[in-house]
């Protein structure tokens, strides 16, 4: 039975979370009071939390980390100052007298605004405020509508630089040395962030390549349910297109580009490059006139506020690691992965399941801190790709936040939405987008080069 205690901490935890007990302080009470009735049982070793303190520290001063505060600015930023809202306007325009048009412009500008802020419910708010009322307008059928706002909102899981692989990269990284130390290897590999970044790429453009074509087959099969919106740009030259693609795109694309460029070619470590990237949303915003002392101090509130909970969040889970720890649970998940018949398969698959199903109750911010650094080493000590694994959870986290009825993207639009749509065109308007990924998650499990190739050309 007292194998069983680091489960049943798990378990407790999880029932409190679901409560709507904060995060941060469910993590660390819960199991410092695990902790208080292990010792006074004899069965729970009290260096376990002499250890809490230096490792709060070395998450406190972790250069990587630096670069959320840097992120989190630079996606709020574009966000606060309407940037945002004329790319869409500018990409309307261009797009706009396609087949599908507005839904492949909403799809692309969030990928750029995800890319940029990497928090889903900030992205699928700002999308669904700026375009769900203009998609209605045009005719489009609301579950399509709805479905193409919500899977676009969680593209910031997968597509660089998103905040969710600078923190992912990090836990990924730290389980995969840790998985060599368990193996005797005292001089590790190791993974870099911007490795993660690489190989979310290719998979990331599949996915959006992926929803642009089905808006586009909805559009050609059912023309009433995307209808082109030719007025939008009836009366606008080619040049003016041109100048308006040239205004909507091209500076938000750059400057994604000199941030993921300098990671992955090594001139900057993911914190210069976040830092970069900072500074260049300031500028963007100053040379469009959209800055001021008002947006300044509203967005490094929210920087502040987001940042704070991050950290908060991640004192809290070394809480929770150090005391599970205590108790024996790594040795648990070990046993039970390494001891399920179909080996390193099954254990992937129950994990994955797992991750799944409590993105339904966790944010990706209290998965990646609470639960990858438990089940990461024994995965990676089996044999898996660090980079192919990151990737695999960034996408699977992706599509719990989507799938009906527990995702959270549906209660983010949900909140937003006018009265006329209901929820059910929210479920329908989904499971589409779910399929695909899925599909692009099958399609990574037989072919892992997807996600290993574009790291592996870099580190030659």
């Amino acid at each position: 039975m007292l194998e069983l205690l680091p489960l049943l901490l798990f378990i407790i935890v999880c029932l409190f979370l679901m409560t709507g007990y904060p995060v941060a302080l469910t993590l660390a009470g819960v199991s410092l009071l695990f902790a208080a009735i292990g010792q006074l049982a004899g069965v729970f070793d009290t260096a376990f939390i002499t250890l809490i303190p230096n490792r709060i520290f070395g998450v406190l001063v972790n250069q990587n980390l630096f670069a959320v505060p840097l992120f989190v600015f630079m996606g709020t930023m574009l966000e606060k100052s309407r940037i945002a809202e004329d790319l869409l306007k500018n990409m309307e325009l261009v797009f706009g007298r396609l087949p599908g048009g507005l839904g492949i412009a909403v799809i692309l500008v969030g990928m750029l605004l995800a890319a940029s802020t990497g928090i889903v419910g900030a992205t699928v708010v700002t999308m669904g405020i700026l375009s769900l009322p203009t998609m209605l307008k045009a005719g489009y059928r609301p579950s399509l509508a709805c479905g193409t706002l919500c899977a676009t909102g969680t593209l910031g899981q997968i597509i660089p630089p998103s905040i969710c692989l600078v923190l992912l990269g990090e836990v990924i990284s730290n389980a995969y040395q840790q998985s060599q130390l368990n193996a005797g290897v005292f001089a590790p590999d190791f993974v870099s962030i911007g490795d993660l970044f690489a190989g979310a790429i290719m998979p990331g453009l599949l996915l959006v390549v992926a929803y642009a074509c089905y808006v586009l087959i909805v559009a050609t099969v059912r023309p009433m349910d995307a209808p082109s919106v030719e007025d939008m740009a009836a009366d606008i030259s080619s040049s003016e297109l041109a100048a308006a693609l040239f205004k909507g795109l091209l500076p938000p694309v750059l400057l994604m580009v000199a941030v993921l460029g300098s990671i992955l070619l090594g001139v900057a470590t993911p914190t210069e490059a976040a830092s970069v990237g900072a500074v260049g949303a300031m500028l963007l915003a100053l040379s469009r006139g959209k800055l001021d002392w008002k947006i300044m101090h509203e967005v490094c509130l929210d920087t502040t506020r987001i940042t704070s909970m991050i950290y908060l969040i991640l004192i809290g889970a070394t809480i929770f690691s150090s005391i599970f720890r205590g108790f024996g649970g790594e040795e648990l998940i070990e046993n039970l992965l390494t001891g399920l018949p179909g080996g390193v398969v099954s254990a992937t698959i129950i994990v994955m399941l797992l991750i799944f199903l409590l993105g339904f109750i966790l944010d990706f911010i209290e998965i990646t801190f609470m639960v990858v650094p438990l089940v990461g080493p024994v995965l990676l000590g089996m044999g898996l790709d660090p980079i192919w694994l990151g990737v695999m959870i960034a996408i699977n986290l992706q599509t719990s936040f989507l799938t009906p009825p527990f995702g959270f993207s549906l209660f983010y639009l949900r909140s937003v939405a006018p009265s006329e749509v209901v929820t059910s065109d929210l479920y329908r308007g989904v499971i589409p987008f779910v399929g695909l990924q899925l599909l692009l998650l099958l399609l990574l499990a037989f072919q892992p080069g997807l996600a290993a190739w574009l790291p592996s050309i870099l580190n030659q």
